[in-house]
């Protein structure tokens, strides 16, 4: 069996012979980090973080450590802001901090030597007329978002070794993005009106891209959502909310994707997302990723014993044991062998690799895996 038609039986319950090494990237500081203890190559470093996921750089780096595929190797469109907005620099600080607007028109606080999200402190999304004249231009439909010539020569799914995804956007995680979480918390109670025009305006969007690649005849083994709207504690937005404008996008999304033959649809969600599960898979995202085990410990059994075979996952594997040393990592792998037994599920790191992590840690926890038996 190929390495796609092995993911496709697992995610099917079916039988397989060989259980894939999924990866999910690395943070660039871990690669800088790895390239200058002489485990990879600068090129491979920077090509990595100027091509990302499933790049040349990316396989060359996988197959160094062991892994055998990238679950975000996914093909989209341009579903986003279109043009960007030009970034610019609002203000430069005595400390060396800067306020910013990004390409997303949100006013954030960068400062010097922190690489994690920037610190949110305002939107140019202000109010109905930011909307009309900074953002609806920049999210209506144009053939210019699908690069057609990408997708009609895309190899049959027969004639390729790894699974390709579809990536169908992100129906709310990106109006976060351009609101920022105060604003798009306030915006449901200040102007309704307008919460539901900016999320049907960018699921339409979504819609439409999605079915404009369809249309090329590309055939895809999976689809994938983006939205990562969930903190340690829960959801970002109410799962009420989500349900009433955001659910609908996903079901004419996923409705589109079965009449194509797709029926693993998966979402990137990062947080506690426990509330937000049945609404997903309510509307046809039947596989959750990457399942960040957290300080609430996510794992896909308390899901599976809920809902049933028809929920899949692909993640959970507590990433932070790559820090430490080989018992950890057995230890790790000794609690996902009895998930990996439900079926339907794939192990992979719960986020991109983190800078703490050793070169041979993960080399080993591959190797491990490359291995196992059940």
């Amino acid at each position: 069996m190929t390495f796609r038609e092995n993911v496709d039986a697992i995610l099917h319950y079916q039988k397989y012979d060989h259980f894939p090494v999924v990866s999910f990237g690395y943070w660039n500081e871990t690669l800088d980090k790895w390239a200058a203890e002489g485990h990879i190559t600068k090129r491979e470093a920077q090509g990595y973080q100027k091509k990302g996921d499933n790049s040349p750089a990316d396989q060359s780096i996988m197959r160094r450590l062991g892994f055998d595929f990238n679950w975000n190797s996914c093909l989209g469109t341009n579903n986003l802001l279109y043009p960007a907005f030009e970034p610019e620099i609002l203000e430069e600080k005595p400390d060396g901090s800067r306020i910013i607007r990004d390409a997303e028109g949100l006013i954030v606080l960068v400062k010097p030597g922190i690489v994690s999200i920037p610190a949110e402190i305002g939107t140019s999304l202000t109010d109905r007329k930011a909307w009309e004249e900074l953002y609806l231009p920049r999210l209506t439909w144009s053939a210019r978002r699908v690069n057609t010539r990408r997708f009609t020569n895309l190899p049959a799914p027969e004639d390729r070794e790894l699974p390709i995804g579809l990536h169908c956007g992100s129906l709310i995680g990106e109006v976060r993005n351009l609101l920022g979480v105060e604003q798009l918390s306030y915006l449901y109670v200040d102007d309704e009106e307008l919460f539901a025009e900016i999320i049907d305006t960018v699921g339409d969007l979504a819609y439409r891209c999605a079915k404009a690649v369809l249309q090329t005849g590309a055939r895809f083994d999976y689809a994938h959502f983006w939205e990562d709207i969930c903190f340690k504690n829960g959801p970002l937005v109410s799962p009420a909310v989500f349900e009433e404008y955001v659910a609908p996008h996903y079901k004419k999304i996923t409705d589109l994707l079965h009449s194509y033959g797709i029926d693993i649809v998966s979402v990137d969600c990062d947080g506690y997302i426990d509330h937000l599960v049945p609404i997903w898979l309510k509307n046809g995202v039947n596989t959750m990723f990457p399942i960040e085990v957290g300080t609430w410990n996510a794992s896909i059994a308390p899901w599976r014993e809920k809902y049933g075979k028809e929920l899949r996952g692909v993640g959970g594997m507590n990433k932070t044991v790559f820090s430490r040393n080989y018992a950890a990592i057995d230890a790790e792998i000794e609690r996902l062998k009895p998930l990996i037994a439900l079926g339907g599920y794939i192990p992979c790191p719960d986020h991109r690799i983190a800078p703490d992590a050793k070169f041979e840690n993960v080399q080993y926890y591959c190797e491990k895996m490359q291995n196992l038996k059940l």
